[in-house]
């Protein structure tokens, strides 16, 4: 049957020369095969756990007084605790060394930094840039040249009188500097 899978399935890639019922034939065989391959490594992995454990995990003795079995107790227990203070370091070795990965990561995202898409110089009417926000439907047409004020310069006119009466106060204080410095 494989054989016969692996001469059809140059087929399944051109999928024109293949009727739709033939394609789906050919994938439930491919998936049943499938099927049959993990079971078999599902069972390859429980006899080789069980074959681990015999090795190295010989049964417990239960033959003897009580002393004898609470002895037995006491080295197992020591033997777990040893193992899961080997297992709490190896916890914290790793969660140590994930979070420098993470810091590492950070790091090379601040070195790097952000790559911004170069932007285009895009001349746009004012008509053009409306439509681009509020979308085809809205239609607006506008002369923004037509709303635009025009400010005229205005020539402020002083008056005659103001202009003397500067020179005048400048001439007072001319007058009070010299007074000042004769007495």
């Amino acid at each position: 049957m494989e054989i016969l899978i692996s001469d059809d399935y140059h087929f399944l890639s051109n999928r024109k020369k293949m009727t739709s019922s033939r394609r789906h034939h050919l994938k439930s065989l491919i998936l049943q095969i499938a099927m049959n391959w993990l079971e078999q490594e599902k069972k390859e992995v429980e006899a080789t756990k069980t074959a681990y454990m015999a090795e190295h995990c010989p049964a417990p003795d239960m033959s003897g007084d009580q002393a004898a079995l609470m002895e037995a107790c006491k080295k197992l227990q020591a033997v777990i605790d040893k193992i899961d203070e080997e297992r709490y370091d190896a916890e914290a070795k790793v969660q140590k060394a994930d979070k420098e990965i993470e810091d590492l990561k950070i790091k090379v995202v601040d070195l790097i930094g952000v790559k911004k898409p170069a932007l285009k110089k895009v001349r746009m009417s004012a008509d053009t840039m409306l439509q681009a926000l509020l979308g085809s439907k809205h239609k607006v047409t506008m002369d923004l040249r037509a709303n635009l004020k025009q400010v005229k310069k205005e020539v402020k006119e002083e008056p005659t009188e103001a202009v003397g009466d500067w020179r005048k106060n400048i001439e007072d204080k001319a007058d009070r500097k010299k007074m000042f410095e004769a007495a």
